[in-house]
Order: C-alpha cells, then structure tokens, then sequence
C-alpha cells in the first residue's frame, strides 16, 4: 500500500478496515470467539485502539503473528486451546477483507457443516493465459473450471489441526489454508462468494471501498 500504517489500520470512510472486517463476525451469535492475530509491534495498539475502542468484545485474544501468514493462523489455532471441540468450525478471514457480509459467513458454516472443508470464491470473469518466463502465452486455459479464492476459508476443527500439523512435519507452506487441506487428500468444497468481498492490497482498493460504501453495501 505505501503507507506508514498497515493496511489493516487504514481508514476507510471514517473507520479503520480492521474495524469494518472484525464487526461482521462480532455481530454473528453463530461466532461465539474472534482471535485476532497482528505483528508483534502491532499488538498493543490493536487492543487499545482497535478492539477496546470500537468496543469488540467478541475479540478474545489478540496475538502476535508469525513470519509468514501460516504461521500466524497456526498461532490462532493452537489459541483455540481445549474449549473448542474437534467438531467446532473455524473461520479463517483476511483482516483486509471487510465487505463480507453475515450472509456469507454463515453460508460458509452451513456447507462446512455438511463437508467438513469450504472456501469461498468466484469464477474468473476474463479469459486465462499461461504464459513461460519471457512472457510469452504457452497455453488458453478454461476458465470454466477457474475460480479465484477468498476469505473466509471454513473448516472442521479436526481437519484443519491435522493438515497443519502434516504441513509443518514436512515442512510445507502453501499460499493458503485449503491447500494445506488439499494436499491431506481431505476434499475441499468451493462455494460462491462474491464479487464485492474484495481484499484491499492498493489505494485503488480503498477507493472502490468507498464507491461500495457509498452505494450502500455496508455501514
């Protein structure tokens, strides 16, 4: 993004993406527990003037992350400590995420329910190219069997232990939670998401933001 601030911490029409992400899911009686993982320089901060100051009381813990992003969902996993059950679901969220809704959350935990492992994502719009490392197109793939994934990634607590526990024995990261699962032979379902549950990664992003804020997607 630029900024002095990490993206999370940016404004976006008046309040901070974080904030906008995590009241989605403090809002929701089906989420009964929001771990919320920062850089360690950032931890301080998110509890005064993110969690306690927009009042989010559903944050239970807000704790350091790791060197790569696996790592700090492997952190928010083992925080989960004895009181959630093999059976509970875990959501999985980017903290730049915050244009999804209640609805989506809880299509997630209805099919996470039904499949034990469930991302959300859309099909890509434009037509693929692969191409080799001069940049020149080597392939026109289908795009009817390409989806682009988002957040939240959903799974059954006992599923989502054991394939982080098989990725860090072999020494395996992969780009996101799913394909940990994926490569444990567990089947992950893909489900609809939507096209307005964007990541904010540039100064572009903020701007649609506020475009979709302004016509009224959320408040």
């Amino acid at each position: 993004m630029g900024g002095a601030r990490s993206k999370q911490f940016m404004d976006l029409a008046g309040r901070p993406v974080l904030v906008r992400t995590l009241d989605v899911f403090h809002r929701m009686k089906e989420v009964d527990r929001i771990i919320l993982l920062v850089p360690r320089e950032d931890v301080a901060f998110a509890e005064t003037e993110i969690v306690d100051r927009y009042g989010l009381s559903g944050v239970r813990h807000v704790l350091p992350g790791g060197e790569e992003r696996q790592d700090s969902v492997r952190n928010g996993i083992s925080a989960l400590g004895p009181v959630a059950s093999d059976d509970g679901i875990v959501l999985i969220h980017d903290a730049v995420r915050p244009f999804v809704t209640e609805a989506l959350i809880q299509k997630s935990i209805e099919a996470c329910s039904k499949y034990g492992a469930v991302t959300l994502g859309v099909p890509v719009k434009d037509t693929v190219k692969q191409v080799n490392a001069e940049g020149v197109i080597t392939e026109t793939v289908a795009r009817s069997t390409y989806w682009m994934t988002q957040t939240p990634q959903t799974f059954r607590r006992s599923i989502l232990v054991e394939a982080y526990h098989r990725a860090y024995e072999e020494g395996f990261y992969g780009t996101d939670d799913a394909s940990l699962v994926e490569r444990t032979g567990f089947a992950v379902r893909m489900i609809f998401g939507s096209y307005e549950n964007i990541k904010i990664t540039t100064p572009e992003d903020l701007k649609y933001g506020e475009y979709l804020l302004k016509k009224g997607l959320k408040g």
